[in-house]
């Protein structure tokens, strides 16, 4: 009986821990994500809330459906691409179009599996400059913070830093934490500011936008794949797990679209975290392993509830400074999308010329740069096969 217990505690304790090092390594991204696309606070927190329950949820049933440490998660990367494309025409109502798009275009993939193929064509070296740029320039916010606020962003720096070389799981909730310290202990928060803190749902309006669709709906499609869905089968399958990929595509991507109205941009399957539920330090047995998944899913909803609370408080914060966290957060997705970009030589000036135009924030008709990327590079990786 003791044994049985402690069996059931150690996938439970990963599981929560999943779950906290998720929310509080990323989500400052999300919501510098939507404040970029021109959400307020309420709806900012909305999407933030929206996500944390669908992951949570879906992540739950997945679990006890397949028995296996199916942990879902929110894309960073994409929300990344949200901060760096900026606010549409039309303002946020035109971006939950375009999420309510990315969750269509995730359940076609999932259900159609010559969409799913074409989209697994797109060259990896492509797919990952393109993601570089997009995580380029809030990766040096930190950088750029330690100038503008050096007695606020150093401390922040430092620490995480620190925590990297110790402890690098907790690198990130650190320089959270110390963040806020900092913004407490120098930057009083505006009287009222964290007022509304009662987590709720705020409904926006889906606008389509063809714009939008190009520049904000498809990149955000094709990063969530290549860098969070694709990863996130890699990790289950080097424990020995092998889901079926088509449905869980068609659950999550009908999900993202059914939040999209409150304001939320796409749930996928997670990939970093996910290690933490499907390896051995979940528990010895595999069979075992679905219950840390589960203990992530219902933390996820857990944490969702402070999801309003930590929209006021980065509202009211020094933006430099959050995204300077945001950008810590994402150091290591930018490392690894450089080194997959640069991993063939053949391919790489195109993937320098996708890297460099994603990064250079180049809008035409309305579209962001993370599409012409994609584009400038493909012409130049075709134009190299019609030679040969």
């Amino acid at each position: 009986m003791v044994e049985r217990k402690g069996g059931l505690v150690q996938p439970v304790i990963a599981g929560v821990l999943a779950a906290v090092v998720g929310f509080a390594s990323s989500f400052t991204v999300v919501l510098q994500g939507f404040a970029a696309m021109g959400a307020s606070p309420a709806e900012a927190a909305s999407g933030l809330l929206a996500l944390c329950m669908a992951q949570g949820a879906l992540g739950l049933w997945l679990s006890l459906r397949h028995r296996m440490p199916v942990v879902l998660a929110w894309s960073t990367p994409g929300a990344a691409l949200l901060v760096s494309t900026g606010a549409p025409e039309g303002g946020f109502p035109v971006a939950v179009g375009a999420f309510m798009l990315t969750g269509l275009l995730i359940l076609l993939a999932g259900l159609w599996r010559p969409f799913g193929r074409a989209v697994a064509a797109i060259p990896p070296s492509l797919a990952s400059a393109m993601l570089a740029g997009v995580l380029l320039e809030i990766c040096l916010a930190p950088v750029r913070a330690v100038g503008a606020l050096p007695a606020l962003a150093l401390p922040v720096v430092l620490a995480w830093a620190l925590a990297w070389r110790f402890a690098r799981l907790y690198a990130v909730p650190v320089a959270v934490v110390v963040a806020a310290a900092m913004i407490l202990l120098a930057t009083p928060l505006p009287q009222g500011a964290l007022g509304a803190i009662m987590p709720r749902l705020a409904w926006v309006t889906p606008h389509p936008s063809l714009g939008a669709a190009i520049g904000i709906a498809l990149p955000l499609f094709l990063v969530t794949m290549a860098s969070q869905n694709v990863p996130g089968l890699a990790v289950l399958h080097s424990q020995g797990f092998r889901p079926e990929p088509g449905p869980i595509f068609s659950v999550t991507g009908a999900a993202s679209a059914v939040i999209a109205p409150f304001g939320a941009h796409s749930i996928n399957l997670a990939a970093i975290t996910a290690a933490l539920c499907a390896g051995p330090d979940a528990h010895p047995d595999p069979a075992r392993r679905w219950v840390a998944s589960a203990a992530a899913g219902v933390s996820y909803m857990l944490l969702g509830l402070g999801a309003s609370f930590a929209a006021a408080f980065i509202a009211a914060s020094p933006p430099l400074l959050i995204e300077a966290v945001a950008g810590l957060a994402l150091l290591g997705s930018l490392g690894g999308a450089l080194t997959a970009a640069m991993a063939h030589e053949r391919d790489r000036l195109p993937a320098v010329l996708t890297f460099v135009t994603t990064a250079s924030g180049l809008a035409l008709f309305g579209i962001g740069a993370a599409f012409w990327g994609l584009i400038a590079g493909g012409a130049l990786l075709l134009l190299d096969r019609l030679r040969s």
